[in-house]
């Protein structure tokens, strides 16, 4: 049961919730992804991609906030995808000292970088914000630990391929994982760059 080697706080919240068993693969992930390897996740929607990629962060920044800048990056297709992830670690994250943020094109990026200065843990974004930041130094990598990418099937599209390698480039080290519906040729492409000596957890 992956849910019993979570942090007692991350069991109490799922308890809250009502959310007693795992997945099939939430089974299969969890524990892969806590190990701390790069990991492509393919499941079918519905399969608790997005609770197994909300759980294992608040894992991996073992539930609790430090320094001020981010330890986690979590990048998404587009803004309504965003906000919506930002509400959902929102609730997962209350009465709790973890700082959670989400940036979007739309969200001028002198605005975003001086709210991130004022300390973030976990940073949600799209692709374009994302590099933004990046190539203006407007977000600290040097205590980042996991980089999730949510229905990475968006990556295939030609300016988000092209912030995503752009992004990683930078960073020297990182855990990295995929979740997608199917592996793409394209996410499978990422072998050679930052996913090398990844493993694959498929279900269905």
């Amino acid at each position: 049961m992956p849910f019993n080697k979570l942090h007692p706080e991350i069991q109490e919240k799922l308890a809250q919730f009502e959310i007693t068993t795992p997945t099939p693969f939430q089974s299969k992930s969890i524990p892969i992804i806590k190990s701390g390897v790069n990991v492509y996740c393919t499941a079918p929607k519905d399969s608790g991609k997005t609770t197994t990629l909300i759980l294992t962060t608040l894992q991996k920044l073992k539930y609790r906030a430090i320094g001020n800048a981010p330890r986690a990056l979590v990048l998404v297709e587009n803004k309504e995808i965003a906000m919506e992830l930002y509400d959902t670690f929102l609730a997962y994250t209350k009465n709790n000292s973890l700082r959670v943020y989400v940036g979007y094109e739309e969200l001028h990026n002198d605005v975003q970088k001086s709210e991130i200065a004022m300390g973030v843990d976990i940073l949600i974004s799209t692709p374009k914000s994302m590099n933004k930041l990046f190539l203006t130094n407007g977000v600290s990598i040097a205590d980042l630990k996991i980089f999730s990418i949510d229905d990475a099937e968006f990556l295939v599209q030609q300016s988000s391929y092209k912030a995503i390698m752009s992004i990683t480039q930078s960073i020297q080290k990182c855990q990295y994982v995929l979740y997608s519906e199917k592996m793409h040729p394209i996410l499978k492409r990422f072998e050679g760059y930052f996913m090398e000596y990844s493993k694959k957890v498929s279900i269905g």
